[in-house]
């Protein structure tokens, strides 16, 4: 289970949220110890959870729980065992869901059929050995229906060479070739432009994005890790099943 430091949750909040609460109530409380130690300009949504007593916040692209009172705050995985579902996922997938529609799609590099029956969102680094695999069976991705739009994150991080590559990528006349050229372990060049790596790289990390390839549905849910074709298209069946049982 993938838990990120609290002193990571704190510093996440560059949006502007609204505190939505359940009832009459604003849980100033809650909202003004949080802000003492996020600032005012930390994006926080609070709600009641399933536990009572037990608030359920929104900071950022992440979600925690805090004592009504707001002395106690918790960070983790809330789990209904009786219906077998994981509640702090289920939220999270609803902010991932909202992300998602805000993504300019003519900043993607698609590969793929035209018409796919499962579309996916790919945050990919052109030095990740398993970016490079996914890619290189891109036609088996093709053939099981799957479309495969890339996002840029670059794992090193802003002024790295990995960075300098995906910046050339998306800055390419060719942008398919030179992602082709990328994922060989080529080095291409292309004149600067205004690319959208940065903004991607930040949206990765706001999505919960920690390595490449990280797979996410247009619905918000997250896949980490390379799945090959055929088990990804059987995982992208169950995940649609699902959604449409919800």
């Amino acid at each position: 289970m993938n838990i990120r430091p609290l002193s990571t949750l704190l510093a996440v909040g560059a949006l502007v949220l609204t505190t939505m609460p359940a009832d009459a109530q604003d849980y100033q409380v809650v909202r003004d110890r949080l802000e003492s130690l996020t600032g005012p300009e930390t994006e926080i949504t609070i709600a009641e959870s399933a536990i009572p007593g037990v608030l359920q916040v929104r900071l950022g692209g992440d979600i925690v729980y805090m004592s009504e009172d707001g002395r106690y705050l918790m960070q983790g995985r809330l789990l209904d065992l009786e219906s077998r579902t994981d509640l702090t996922n289920a939220a999270k997938t609803e902010i991932r869901k909202d992300l998602v529609q805000a993504i300019d799609t003519e900043q993607l590099i698609r590969f793929g059929p035209d018409n796919p029956e499962y579309e996916l969102l790919v945050f990919t680094d052109v030095d990740c050995g398993y970016c490079r695999r996914l890619h290189q069976q891109i036609s088996e991705y093709t053939e099981a229906g799957i479309r495969i739009n890339y996002l840029a994150f670059p794992r090193a991080g802003a002024g790295s060479e990995t960075f300098r590559k995906m910046d050339a990528v998306w800055c390419s006349d060719d942008q398919h070739a030179a992602m082709d050229e990328a994922k060989a372990g080529g080095s291409p060049t292309a004149e600067a432009c205004q690319s959208p790596v940065a903004e991607q790289y930040r949206l990765g990390q706001a999505l919960g994005v920690t390595g490449t390839p990280a797979l996410l549905t247009m619905d918000g849910d997250l896949i980490p890790g390379y799945v090959p074709a055929d088990d990804l298209r059987g995982r992208l069946e169950q995940l649609a099943a699902q959604h449409s049982a919800d």
